[in-house]
């Protein structure tokens, strides 16, 4: 057996783990990591700022690179404006988000509600892991109310092993060894059973900030409430996480052991 474990199920910083000696031991940890680029892939622009824009203010804060990538704009959730016309803006405000959030911004070339379930979409993003080179990828979870968040899921898994094969061409060069993780969403909360959490504490205000860039998040467009929503739930995270706010992932249940030398 060895004494290294697969995954904590509680993390105190990006990278951290809990270990004997508290934050220090923890942040001796996260110093001690090579550099680290996190790349989320949400189905449409807003999602993975919404879900896991925390992560990557604090994964900025530590020194990450951090990406995002839009497969759709999600120019078709306006009911006033032509996609066209809300796919120009929902642009514009993600550039105006990224730049809040410390992060670089591409996007795919699909449409809203049309996202393929295809070989073709799976290379894409393949390539673009290849590209960005992550070393942790956060999507969707596997089941939701919306079809594209549920294809995003099965699309990133596979383009993640994809991007690692040497017999996959495309274009660039394989690039392997990619944590990936799901975030939490309300439309995707079948299922969903946090297993990893993260220490947000302090960067909310900015996040909060960040994300109003959106209009839809103001709450002229949907009614949801999706500040107070994500607010809450980074509250009640922080509480089961014995943290101020903290932000969940889940990962697929192979990732979910530890291998120890003896009883500890």
């Amino acid at each position: 057996m060895t004494g290294r474990p697969f995954l904590p199920a509680l993390l105190l910083a990006l990278g951290g783990v809990v270990a004997p000696g508290g934050d220090a031991a923890a942040q001796r940890a996260t110093d001690s990591l090579p550099a680290r680029t996190v790349l989320a892939i949400g189905a449409h622009a807003g999602d993975m700022e919404l879900t896991a824009g925390t992560l990557l203010l604090r994964a900025r804060q530590q020194n990450a690179r951090v990406v995002l990538l839009h497969l759709t704009l999600g120019e078709g959730g306006n009911p006033r404006l032509t996609p066209q016309a809300y796919g120009e803006q929902k642009r514009r405000e993600a550039v105006a988000v990224a730049a809040a959030l410390g992060a670089e911004v591409l996007f795919a070339p699909y449409r809203d509600g049309e996202l393929p379930d295809t070989e073709e979409a799976r290379r894409y993003v393949a390539d673009v892991i290849r590209q960005v080179k992550p070393t942790l990828v956060v999507t969707h979870w596997r089941e939701s109310l919306h079809r594209d968040h549920a294809t995003a899921h099965r699309v990133v898994k596979d383009a993640v092993l994809l991007a690692s094969l040497a017999g996959v061409q495309t274009g660039h060069p394989p690039h392997r060894g990619v944590g990936l993780w799901y975030a939490e969403n309300w439309e995707d909360a079948d299922g969903f059973r946090p297993y990893l959490y993260v220490d947000v504490t302090g960067v909310l205000p900015q996040w909060r900030d960040a994300v109003r860039r959106y209009e839809f998040v103001g709450g002229t467009i949907s009614s949801f409430a999706y500040l107070d929503y994500y607010t809450a739930l980074a509250t009640l995270r922080g509480a089961e996480a014995r943290r101020g706010q903290a932000v969940a992932f889940e990962i697929d249940p192979l990732g979910k052991r530890r291998v120890l030398d003896g009883v500890p």
